[in-house]
């Protein structure tokens, strides 16, 4: 697969792109915050059980860095999860028609998509991607890519190297 290490960098995702994914998978999270409000004060007005108001209170009284915190780890599990279980795309990654894939072309381990999940939670690492490469691609040797592109240039020498060896034959 070391073949196709031109074929990812020459198809990674613009940094508008990027800067998209990040600001989507952010609204992505801001509103389950929003929705676990709203079911909050439902459940309360249908059946006056309060523990979820109650929960909700609790964690607004909380010092800022526990905020940082629990806020943090919640982006992180939901990272993590959603690009382990879709296979490298988030919900702006869907939007956006990128994808995360190893810069030799393969689809990231389990390993992987840890290593850049939890290096994530560098500070500034959201604006590293504005360089050539965000630190958690780089730390755990993945790219987001844009999906048609890729996939297109791949077919395409698929097809090359089918006509070069039907040719020998």
């Amino acid at each position: 697969m070391r073949k196709y290490l031109v074929v990812v960098d020459r198809n990674r995702a613009q940094k508008g792109i990027r800067l998209a994914n990040f600001i989507i998978d952010r609204l992505v999270i801001t509103l389950t915050f929003l929705t676990f409000g709203f079911v909050a004060a439902l459940i309360f007005n249908l059946t006056n059980n309060d523990f979820f108001i109650n929960l909700a209170y609790k964690m607004s009284e909380i010092n800022r860095f526990l905020d940082i915190l629990i806020t943090s780890l919640i982006y992180f599990m939901y990272t993590f999860l959603i690009e382990y279980f879709t296979k490298g795309r988030s919900v702006g990654k869907y939007i956006t028609g990128s994808k995360v894939i190893c810069i030799d072309g393969t689809e990231p381990t389990f390993n992987d998509y840890l290593i850049r999940n939890i290096s994530r939670i560098v500070p500034f690492d959201g604006l590293s991607f504005l360089g050539e490469n965000g630190w958690h691609d780089k730390w755990s040797e993945t790219r987001v890519i844009n999906i048609k592109n890729y996939q297109a240039e791949i077919q395409a020498k698929s097809e090359i190297e089918a006509l070069g060896k039907k040719e020998i034959a």
